[in-house]
C-alpha cells in the first residue's frame, strides 16, 4: 500500500474532495501557475492512485470554483484570474464580531420541532427558563455561505421580536439597552457536512466546514444567546495578532512614563528660584 493510499483510508472525507483540496492548494500557493496548463487526467490519475472519474470529479469542483477551466482539444488550465476566497475574517472581538454582521443577508427557515434549550458545557453558563430557536442561511452575493442555529432567551426575544426576525440575532442583542452582557465565548473547531449541511451551503457531502459557537451570558450568568454557526470552509479565515496585547501593553507604559515626565517637568518648572 502507498502511502497516499493510506491517507485515503484515514479519511472519511469522500476521494474526489480529497483530490480537489490538494489541487486546489496547488493553485493556491502557486506551484500551478495561473495561466498554466495542469497535468492530463492520465497523469493525475497515476499520480493520485485513484479512478479517472474520482479525478473528472475533483476538475469538475475546481471549475465550478473558477479556479480551473478546460480549452476544448487543449487540456485544463488555471484560471488567469481565481475567485476571491476566505473573504470572511472571523472575529476575536466583541465589537468586531458585531460589526462584522450587522448588515448580512439572511433567509430563514422554518424547522420542525426544534430544540427547546441549547446544551450548554460546565463553562457556558446557566439555562434561561425558555428559549425561542431560530434557524437561517446567510448569503453572500446570492451564494450561501453558513448556517446560524440560535437559541435566544425568550425574555431577551421579546423586547424586540420584529427585529431578532429580520436580522442577525447577535446584532441586535448587542444594541439592546437594559441587558449587561457579562461575557462572551466563542468556539471553532473543523468538521465536515452532513447531508443537511450540504444542501443549504451548496457544497459536497463530506467537505470540511467551520464549526463556531457563540455564547453570551448576563450578570446573572444565564446564557442568553447560544448559537451554532457553520460555515463553507472556503468562505472564512482566521488571523489572530499574537502580539496585540503585548503592543498595548507598551503603549500603556510608554503612555504611563510620559505622564510622568511631563508632571515631572511641570513641577519642578514652578519650583521657585534659588537664587
Amino acid at each position: 500500500m502507498s502511502e497516499i493510499t493510506k491517507v485515503y483510508d484515514h479519511s472519511r472525507v469522500p476521494l474526489y474532495i480529497q483530490v480537489a483540496s490538494v489541487m486546489r492548494r496547488r493553485i493556491e500557493t502557486k506551484q500551478w501557475l495561473p495561466g498554466q496548463k495542469i497535468s492530463t487526467l492520465d497523469e493525475l490519475e497515476r499520480e493520485f492512485e485513484v479512478a479517472r472519474v474520482t479525478i473528472r470529479q475533483a476538475v469538475d469542483i475546481l471549475r465550478e470554483e473558477g479556479l480551473l477551466h478546460s480549452r476544448q482539444g487543449r487540456g485544463t488550465f488555471v484560471a488567469e484570474t481565481t475567485v476571491s476566497r476566505y473573504w470572511l475574517k472571523l472575529a476575536t472581538t466583541w465589537d468586531t464580531l458585531v460589526d462584522t454582521i450587522k448588515d448580512n443577508v439572511l433567509k430563514r427557515i422554518k424547522v420542525h420541532n426544534p430544540p427547546p434549550a441549547p446544551t450548554l458545557r460546565e463553562e457556558e453558563g446557566e439555562l434561561a427558563s425558555k428559549y425561542i430557536f431560530m434557524r437561517s442561511v446567510q448569503y453572500k452575493d446570492g451564494q450561501p455561505y453558513s448556517i446560524v442555529n440560535v437559541h435566544l432567551a425568550d425574555s431577551v426575544y421579546r423586547r424586540a421580536a420584529d427585529q431578532f426576525r429580520q436580522h442577525a440575532a447577535l446584532s441586535v442583542l448587542a444594541g439592546l439597552k437594559g441587558i449587561e452582557i457579562h461575557a462572551a465565548h466563542q468556539t471553532v473547531v473543523i468538521g465536515t457536512a452532513d447531508p443537511v449541511t450540504a444542501g443549504l451551503l451548496h457544497i459536497e457531502l463530506g467537505a470540511p466546514v467551520a464549526e463556531c459557537r457563540y455564547v453570551v451570558t448576563n450578570n446573572k450568568g444565564i446564557a442568553i444567546y447560544v448559537s451554532d454557526i457553520i460555515y463553507r470552509s472556503d468562505a472564512i479565515k482566521l488571523h489572530i495578532d499574537l502580539f496585540a496585547n503585548a503592543r498595548a501593553s507598551s503603549r500603556a507604559a510608554t503612555r504611563g512614563r510620559t505622564t510622568k515626565v511631563r508632571a515631572a517637568s511641570g513641577s519642578s518648572a514652578t519650583l521657585p528660584s534659588c537664587n
